[in-house]
């Protein structure tokens, strides 16, 4: 499916939040999707899964949550400098930025507004935990690519499941540092105690980052078996 893409500025209490935008050329409606970003920002790698989600048949936005700092990408090898921004965000104003995605996409004529899901890959997965949960009105379905430290904060995403109003997919690496398993299972506790309808996958030979081919821990057969995942779950919640 052919898409454009643009950048639009959109509102948030702190001033303009820069988000790229992908869309169909045909007319629509079509669902639409919130894509969240990593510790890294909103670099190429989240342009282009926020491309490949529109060419399936949405509206995708990928806010910049990092619109209050004077850095707002950082290199891959650069692992210390983004953990340094991500640890200044605040969860009440990320879920303003979330917010005001959610609230673009539907005032667009081609968007179906209650067809709305999140997804998200490193801090952005944790972030579409907790939208699934704060905004839990809106968000239909929910995909969070090895979310960390869900359990962590004040309060955590983990404290907020019983809010949370939709299916959701988590993807782990079997083999990642940043993400022990006593999360995974601290996350699958929680949920099933809370009886949401959610499934978790984990991929035994993949560590952090493993959707990512721009990054050395990609994973293609685990990169792979979760795309296909993800299209169908998106497909069976939101089409």
């Amino acid at each position: 499916m052919d898409v454009s893409t643009s950048t639009v500025q959109l509102n948030t209490p702190d001033g303009k939040m820069e988000t790229f935008e992908a869309r169909p050329k045909d007319g629509g409606p079509y669902p639409g999707i919130v894509v969240l970003m990593e510790a890294f920002g909103l670099n190429d790698h989240i342009k282009k899964v926020t491309e490949r989600i529109a060419q399936e048949g949405y509206v995708a936005v990928a806010p910049d949550l990092y619109h209050r700092e004077s850095e707002r990408v950082v290199p891959y090898s650069d692992l210390q400098k983004a953990m340094g921004i991500m640890n200044r965000l605040q969860d009440p104003k990320v879920m303003q930025d979330v917010g005001a995605a959610i609230a673009h996409l539907k005032s667009q004529g081609n968007v179906k507004a209650g067809s709305i899901g999140v997804t998200g890959f490193c801090m952005g997965g944790r972030f579409t935990y907790l939208s699934a949960a704060h905004h839990n009105k809106d968000v239909k379905a929910a995909v969070a690519f090895y979310g960390g430290a869900i359990p962590m904060g004040d309060p955590s995403p983990l404290a907020r499941t019983g809010e949370i109003g939709c299916p959701i997919y988590l993807f782990f690496g079997g083999k990642d540092p940043l993400i022990p398993a006593d999360h995974v299972s601290q996350i699958k506790t929680e949920l099933t105690n809370k009886q949401k309808k959610f499934e978790i996958k984990l991929y035994p030979e993949a560590t952090h980052g493993f959707f990512c081919d721009e990054r050395p821990s990609y994973h293609a057969e685990s990169a792979k078996d979760a795309w296909e995942k993800t299209k169908s779950f998106f497909a069976q919640h939101l089409q």
